[in-house]
């Protein structure tokens, strides 16, 4: 049999981040996808981005991922969302040209030294002491691996919906894979259903543009990538509609044809991202629902009809779409439909994204019930980093709660029981002051060199903006502006001082940029980057250093680690709900335990005082720690 040191098994988001990763990192790796002309092909909509998630492509580029880069090479139209809001708040998205972005992947992967595609089908793993040994495959010979990443999407035993009709797919068009899900069901496993799903495709010459709402690009977009400079390509427009009472009407009436109404549709489908049925069905009082028209690329005739993702029939997607305002003879390229597939639950996994029951096997990607791209992309990184990690006897790289998304996203993952995919958003995040899209180099990049992910050229940019910053609050912030040029430059927007006042100070009045007032007391030309995280801290300095305070009180619950020992069972003080959580995720720390959900406040004393007593050797025969 072959030998490489890790393969992975998808050619999506996370295989792509999983497999780069692992050969950068010097092992020998193969990519095992049914079809390489498929490797980072967008199922759904191609756009990198969004709420959260430009936070979590940011984190994934600092720590020497691909995606940004990908994305500032094929979008056609970048927005920063929730500009009108905080700096915390805010995230950049890009709508990619679909076909180019697949094809630039496609180049990083194929150009990657240490990196080997496979054509094939994997249909199981072997394991040989609780250690995997190797890949099965369906043409090819078995291969020997020393380590595996399963980043499989929608692909494991999927099943699409249009009506009543199903079809086996993993994606339209291509078949499912079978083997995976029942030969870790044999290792002892867990798995279960979830649903997605998509919307129709429409000819764009079939659009009638005058009678909807234009949605311009930036005029000055920013990139993904902190290693782009600038994005000079031609920007295009997307649009928006609304559904009407008409829409509502006709969609009701394929309800008795609808797989999610009839009970065909066993998987759970997102719960932020809803089909336009049920959407229709649970807000019934609504009189229309936004709708987005977003183009696929420059050159491609496809319009991704964004918030109409639905399964119904093909004649009611036909005549209820044909109501939209500006869709009256809309054609359709392509129908919408629903897709199931297995996954299996992420309590099962380690923080490093290892599975617990098998050594050297990682999940990343919707394979561990996420929804979305970005949440792909960085569990494969993730997952591709600690396996080669792992294979060079090095400790995992774990990002906690308070560094990034990232850490947010995994922690979420093992710790909550999900049954729906899960999608990341800013609420989820206790720190997100300390986490913005824009200093996500300042935070992870550090990490990224280390690991040898980041060139020199990128680096040195950081370097200049760290020493930037640096020069700022220490040469700037405390010198005093002039009272008198002060008010000659904001006494209209801002109360007049009768003092020569510090930038410090200054800078923290809301109606104040500092942009704006570092003129007044410098010559210097300091970069807007720089400058804005200098803003930001002074402006919010007060919230930053409650949760700077709050992270310190974490810490201490984070290093009392938990013996991996300790049966949760024979602790009668625990409720009953918090025993089975805690022997089913068997948390490591009292910090992680007390994210679990079911396990209260109540519960988090009751483990304190054992572990008081169980260091001490004072634990009774009935409470203390199994053997096993």
């Amino acid at each position: 049999m072959t030998q490489f040191d890790i393969a992975v098994i998808g050619g999506g988001h996370a295989g792509i981040e999983a497999a780069i990763v692992a050969a950068k990192s010097g092992m020998k790796t193969v990519l095992i996808t049914m079809d390489k002309h498929k490797i980072g092909l967008m199922s759904c909509n191609p756009a990198i981005g969004g709420l959260a998630k430009g936070q979590l492509v940011r984190e994934l580029d600092a720590l020497g991922g691909v995606m940004a880069k990908i994305t500032d090479q094929t979008g056609i139209h970048f927005k920063m969302l929730n500009t009108s809001r905080g700096p915390a708040v805010q995230s950049p998205r890009a709508q990619v040209d679909r076909h180019l972005y697949a094809r630039v992947a496609q180049q990083l992967v194929e150009g990657q030294a240490n990196l080997e595609i496979l054509e094939d089908m994997a249909t199981g793993i072997h394991v040989k002491d609780n250690h995997l040994t190797g890949i099965e495959l369906h043409r090819s010979s078995d291969l020997n691996v020393r380590a595996a990443v399963l980043t499989t999407g929608t692909f494991l035993n999927g099943l699409i919906h249009i009506g009543l009709n199903r079809i086996p797919a993993g994606r339209a068009g291509e078949l499912p894979a079978r083997g995976i899900t029942e030969s870790l069901h044999a290792l002892g496993f867990q798995s279960a259903r979830l649903k997605t799903g998509t919307p129709p495709r429409i000819h764009r010459n079939s659009i009638d543009y005058s009678s909807i709402e234009i949605q311009t690009a930036d005029i000055n977009p920013q990139p993904f990538s902190f290693s782009s400079d600038a994005i000079n390509r031609e920007q295009v427009n997307c649009y928006i509609t609304y559904t009407n009472l008409r829409t509502h009407d006709i969609l009701r009436t394929g309800f008795d044809r609808s797989p999610l109404f009839t009970g065909t549709i066993k998987g759970v489908g997102p719960r932020y991202c809803p089909s336009i049925e049920d959407k229709v069905f649970r807000f019934s009082d609504k009189i229309r629902h936004q709708l987005f028209l977003e183009p696929e690329g420059y050159d491609n005739d496809e319009i991704y009809f964004n918030g109409f993702s639905t399964s119904l029939p093909p004649d009611i997607q036909e005549k209820a779409l044909r109501t939209v305002a500006g869709l009256e003879k809309a054609q359709i390229l392509r129908l919408g439909y629903a897709i199931e597939y297995d996954y299996f639950p992420p309590h099962q996994l380690k923080y490093s994204l290892e599975s617990k029951l098998i050594n050297g096997l990682y999940f990343a990607g919707q394979i561990s019930g996420t929804s979305g791209y970005e949440e792909a992309a960085v569990q494969g990184f993730i997952a591709g980093l600690n396996a080669a990690l792992q294979l060079k006897g090095r400790q995992p790289f774990i990002l906690n709660r308070s560094e990034a998304y990232i850490g947010v996203l995994i922690d979420d993952l093992i710790n909550k029981l999900h049954d729906e995919p899960y999608r990341m958003f800013t609420s989820r995040a206790e720190f997100r002051l300390l986490l913005r899209h824009d200093n996500a180099d300042l935070r992870l990049m550090e990490y990224g060199k280390e690991f040898g992910l980041v060139d020199d050229k990128t680096y040195d940019k950081y370097v200049s903006k760290k020493r930037e910053v640096q020069d700022i609050i220490e040469n700037e912030i405390n010198k005093k502006v002039s009272y008198k040029l002060f008010n000659d430059r904001f006494g209209k927007v801002s109360t007049k001082i009768i003092q020569d006042g510090s930038v410090r100070e200054l800078a923290k009045r809301p109606e104040i940029s500092m942009h704006e007032l570092l003129p007044l007391i410098s010559d210097e030309k300091y970069s807007k980057a720089s400058i804005n995280e200098v803003e930001y801290h002074l402006k919010y300095s007060g919230y930053i250093d409650r949760q700077l305070a709050q992270i310190e009180k974490l810490k201490i619950y984070e290093n009392k680690k938990i013996p991996e020992s300790i049966d949760y069972h024979a602790i009668t003080a625990l409720s009953a709900e918090a025993r089975e959580k805690l022997a089913k995720i068997k948390p490591h720390s009292l910090g992680q335990a007390s994210r679990i959900s079911g396990v209260n406040p109540a519960d988090i004393s009751v483990l304190v005082i054992y572990l008081e007593k169980y260091k001490y050797g004072n634990v009774s025969r009935e409470t203390r720690p199994s053997s096993g």
